[in-house]
């Protein structure tokens, strides 16, 4: 399923939480973890040492990654390291694009100070950016952070970019055989829903949903259950976390309504803040 997860990191507790299931993930997989770390070139982190004038966060970097793998070897986890210079959230998007990498490893928040780069603005705009698929976890109390899944949850509106997440979905859930949770949410907040005759809205997302059965099957998933409800869709994609105990959220980055872009505020971006389960959210490839 995936051979080369990207693991931006800055040493904080949460990134390093995310590590660990990073590396659980890759010994799943047989996979290799590349740890990346992006000195800011966006903010004053040149200083002189000794008469060298050198960049201090690349060089902290060089102690970060040094510490990443420190645990990745403890793990028994294949890995490798890298430390660049550039903007954070391009740059790791396009590293992942690069080098070909399977996916992307991110807690929403990071150390604050001396590396922003994993603060959850940032990883939000890798989500926005990244062509490969983005792994987010949102470490607070009460999360849940745990490998393999067992229960996988795969939101779908029968759009495009639904389609390709439930492919990757379905891939991931198969090769885990993991129950795979289909839900379909009639977003009755959306202008022109008619409230009298929500019987065209089931219809769809009965139909979306039947789509998404049709395809578990190509990937070894025989076990789905479906769910459809009515009212926000982050409301019930939260909500079918908590009541099917979710490992796991895969969804696309843009619906119906959206583009192949994940726009500000939408769906995906929401439940990336939000979910107390990791969320992969898989974008367009093509739209890089």
């Amino acid at each position: 399923m995936y051979e080369d997860v990207l693991l931006p990191f800055d040493g904080s507790d949460g990134a390093t939480a995310v590590l660990q299931h990073a590396a659980a993930l890759a010994e799943g997989f047989d996979a290799t973890v590349h740890v990346l770390f992006v000195a800011d070139t966006t903010r004053d982190s040149v200083t002189v040492v000794e008469g060298r004038t050198v960049d201090a966060l690349a060089q902290q970097g060089e102690d970060i990654v040094a510490e990443a793998e420190r645990l990745l070897a403890a793990a028994g986890v294949d890995h490798e390291s890298d430390v660049m210079q550039g903007n954070p959230a391009p740059t790791i998007a396009e590293y992942a694009a690069e080098y070909g990498h399977d996916l992307v490893v991110m807690p929403t928040h990071g150390r604050r100070g001396v590396s922003r780069y994993l603060a959850g603005s940032v990883t939000e705009k890798v989500v926005r950016l990244s062509p490969v698929p983005v792994l987010t976890a949102r470490m607070r109390e009460g999360d849940r952070l745990a490998f393999p899944y067992e229960a996988v949850l795969l939101p779908t509106d029968g759009s495009p970019g639904a389609t390709r997440a439930a492919e990757h979905g379905l891939a991931l859930a198969g090769a885990l055989d993991a129950t795979v949770h289909a839900l379909s949410v009639v977003d009755t907040a959306f202008a022109g829903f008619d409230v009298r005759s929500p019987a065209a809205g089931e219809a769809a997302a009965e139909d979306a949903l039947d789509d998404l059965a049709a395809t578990a099957a190509e990937h070894g998933v025989e076990d789905v259950v479906r769910h459809v409800e009515q009212g926000s869709p982050v409301e019930g994609i939260l909500d079918c976390i908590d009541d099917a105990d979710i490992d796991a959220v895969v969804m696309g980055t843009s619906g119906r309504r959206g583009t192949d872009r994940i726009l500000l505020g939408s769906v995906a971006e929401k439940t990336v803040r939000a979910a107390p389960v990791p969320v992969v959210t898989v974008g367009d490839p093509d739209q890089s």
